[in-house]
Parts: C-alpha cells; sequence; structure tokens
C-alpha cells in the first residue's frame, strides 16, 4: 500500500515579545497564527474497520494538535523566561493567560517546541512528516522531516 500524506491546518491568536530584539517586535504584539501540521503513514487496511482508507482520522489529529498546542497558546501572551521583569506582567494585569518559555518566542522555536509536543503523541505507524507556522501573510517558518534525519 502507498504512503500518503494528510495535513490539517489550525489557526490561533497569541501574542508576544522578543527580549532585546532591536527593533519593534521587542513591544507585545500579537499574530493570527495558522499552524499546519502534515503526517504521513499508510492507509488502514482493514475492510470492517470504519477507518478502512484512513492514515489518520483527521478527527484524532485535530484533537491531538488542539489539546497540547492550541488550546495552550491561543489568545496567550507567549514570553521568555529570559525576559526583563517589566516586560513579564503580574499576575493581576490584563494577561491572563501567559505562556512562558525556556527559549525566544519567535515562530521558528515555537514551530519547534510544536514539533517536539507532537512527534511524541501521533499513534505507531503515523510520522510527522512537516509543519509550517504562518506569523503573518507573508512570514512563515517551516519545518520538514527530511532535512532534519538526526531528530
Amino acid at each position: 500500500m502507498s504512503t500518503i500524506r494528510i495535513t490539517k491546518k489550525f489557526h490561533f491568536e497569541a501574542a508576544h515579545a522578543l527580549a532585546g530584539y532591536d527593533g519593534p517586535c521587542s513591544n507585545i504584539h500579537g499574530h493570527s497564527y495558522e499552524l499546519s501540521v502534515t503526517v504521513l503513514g499508510k492507509p488502514i487496511d482493514q475492510p470492517d474497520s470504519p477507518k478502512h482508507g484512513m492514515v489518520l482520522d483527521f478527527k484524532e489529529l485535530k484533537q491531538i494538535v488542539t489539546n497540547h498546542i492550541i488550546d495552550l497558546f491561543d489568545h496567550s501572551l507567549i514570553l521568555s523566561r529570559q525576559s526583563s521583569k517589566e516586560l513579564i506582567p503580574s499576575r493581576e494585569s490584563p494577561f491572563g493567560k501567559m505562556v512562558i518559555v525556556d527559549y525566544q518566542p519567535t515562530s521558528e522555536n515555537l514551530l519547534l517546541d510544536f514539533v517536539a509536543r507532537l512527534k511524541q503523541l501521533l499513534p505507531p505507524g503515523i510520522k510527522l512528516h512537516n509543519m509550517i507556522l504562518k506569523e503573518t501573510g507573508t512570514s512563515t517558518a517551516e519545518w520538514h522531516a527530511d532535512d532534519n534525519p538526526d531528530q
């Protein structure tokens, strides 16, 4: 049976700031992110199964990505733990949902975080092929398994 790739797209809103950056992105600002997740595998070859012919039920992929990425990051303020004390608002601030990460929250680093999360959650026989994180209509970061054979 042939190997097939399937892709599911997700959208989430988030704000971030780049600590120490030499431009306006050092200020808190937001984006409407689009995340595309492509996995590959062989379609299920079990005629009696309701999943017959599917690589992975889109509903299952949606649940994995939503539970482990979208629900955490959607409508949050994402800041590096290394951000200055002035940049990280207190818990009483209007930024109630904050995600503090151990990296600079660039699109590239967010994408690497998302890749690490998903790779360990996919069912057996399903491989993460690529992920694309679109920060704006003209700016994207991409990760491809073929470019990272050691991961």
